[in-house]
């Protein structure tokens, strides 16, 4: 027997609230558009997406270690284990053990690392330029804002 207060308090379904109205579904389709608009781009350097991920953390945060790069770059250790082997023959990255954890790899962007993103940002800057056309400043500093309260809500780590 169903009780009718049980089936009133359940959320809707996702058929019931649609696909445009859930949000996990609609940040894949923006991120899918994202890296497809930089899929040239990364071609032309010879890079994947995960590679162009964890250049771009690297720009930002460099000497980081592999777990917490993994985290940042939005990628499996395993998938990343292959993208930085490929950066680092590649000359684009350099890994050193950790001072205080002779077990832990900390990763650091070469010069040459560096210029392959230079040559990414302006495209990486204009696909994001793209993706907030016609949303005004407060709007989307609001929108960002947001984004980083969800993070916080669901995230397992302390970065």
């Amino acid at each position: 027997m169903n009780k009718p207060e049980k089936m009133k308090s359940e959320a809707p379904r996702l058929g019931e609230m649609g696909l445009e109205n859930f949000a996990p579904y609609l940040m894949n389709r923006i991120i899918g558009r994202y890296n497809a608009a930089m899929s040239s781009e990364m071609a032309e350097l010879g890079l994947t997406t995960p590679q162009m991920r964890s250049l771009a953390v690297l720009s930002v945060i460099d000497g980081i270690l592999i777990r917490e790069l993994a985290v940042y770059a939005v990628v499996q250790q395993s998938t990343l284990s292959r993208a930085l082997d490929t950066l680092n023959q590649n000359g684009l990255i350099r890994r050193e053990t950790d001072e205080q954890d002779s077990r832990a790899t900390r990763v650091f962007i070469t010069d040459a690392g560096r210029e392959a993103y230079e040559r990414l940002w302006p495209h990486m800057s204009q696909a994001y330029d793209a993706m907030f056309k016609g949303i005004d400043a407060a709007e989307k500093r609001a929108f960002v804002g947001t984004l980083q309260t969800i993070l916080r809500n669901i995230r397992k780590h302390d970065f």
